[in-house]
Parts: structure tokens; C-alpha cells; sequence
């Protein structure tokens, strides 16, 4: 069932989000699991896993360079593209931290690929010390349409 729970540090925004279930802690997993085996510090700090309407999951690291490295979550997007998938359901990022792993809220410019290449994909966070699940278009109101 819905809930609306704030967020946000800079205002508080209500956002209705979902539950997370099974499938969503296995998404958790997987974006984890690329992480633990790709980890270079300064290099590749998030990992992200995206399942499609097929149930595949496809995941992928952040990748950084002198200037802009992608985020994880398009290289796990691109990834699955490649593979020739469309439905996106839902997607996670999650970072290294000390004292384990995190899972992260897509950056603005994550929120606007998402957008246009996911619009109806759930997005997994954290807030309120709570998992949940909300659509894309929940993290970005008012968003500028790329593509109709």
C-alpha cells in the first residue's frame, strides 16, 4: 500500500512510495554482489542492478575518469539495452561505505535518464532510516520530457 513519507534535505517533498518485496532485496543483492567484486577505491564506489519485464537482471558500476565517469545506474541501464531489453521494473544503486554497503538516491541527472528511459520503472531508496520503492517520475516532478 502507498505511503507518503518525506525526504530531502534541502525542503521536504512528500513522495508516495511502496513497500519493497523479495525481488527488490534480491535487486539490492545483485547491485551489491557487482560491487563487492569490482570495487576500486576512487574508481568504482556504486554499483546498480536493474530488472527488466523479462525478470533478467543486469547490473554495472560507476566509472570514473579525470573528468565525468557515468553513474552506475546507466551502465546497468545500458546494459540491459544492449541485451535488447525495454520494460524496466525496477532499478537500485548502492554504495561502499565503512561501515558496509548503502543504497543510494539516483542523482539528478540519473533521475532524468531513468525518466526518459525508464518512466515506469520503480526506483529503490532509502529514507526515513526505510527501504521503499518509488516511481521515477516521484524523484523528478515537473521534469522536462526528452523524448514523447
Amino acid at each position: 500500500m502507498p505511503t507518503a513519507l518525506m525526504t530531502g534535505t534541502k525542503g521536504l517533498t512528500s513522495m508516495e512510495t511502496v513497500e519493497i518485496d523479495r525481488q527488490d532485496e534480491e535487486l539490492i543483492e545483485a547491485a551489491t554482489e557487482v560491487l563487492r567484486k569490482n570495487y576500486t577505491d576512487g574508481r568504482h564506489t556504486v554499483g546498480a542492478a536493474v530488472r527488466c519485464g523479462s525478470r533478467q537482471i543486469y547490473t554495472g558500476v560507476n566509472i570514473e575518469s579525470c573528468g565525468y565517469g557515468p553513474c552506475a545506474e546507466p551502465i546497468a541501464l545500458g546494459a540491459a539495452i544492449s541485451a535488447g531489453e525495454r520494460e524496466f521494473v525496477a532499478i537500485v544503486a548502492v554504495g561502499a561505505r565503512p561501515e558496509g554497503y548503502a543504497i543510494l538516491s539516483p542523482c539528478g541527472n540519473c533521475r532524468q535518464m531513468l525518466l526518459d528511459y525508464a518512466p515506469e520503472a520503480l526506483v529503490i531508496l532509502e529514507t526515513n532510516d526505510k527501504r521503499v520503492k518509488a516511481r521515477v517520475l516521484e524523484l523528478l516532478p515537473a521534469a522536462y520530457g526528452n523524448f514523447d
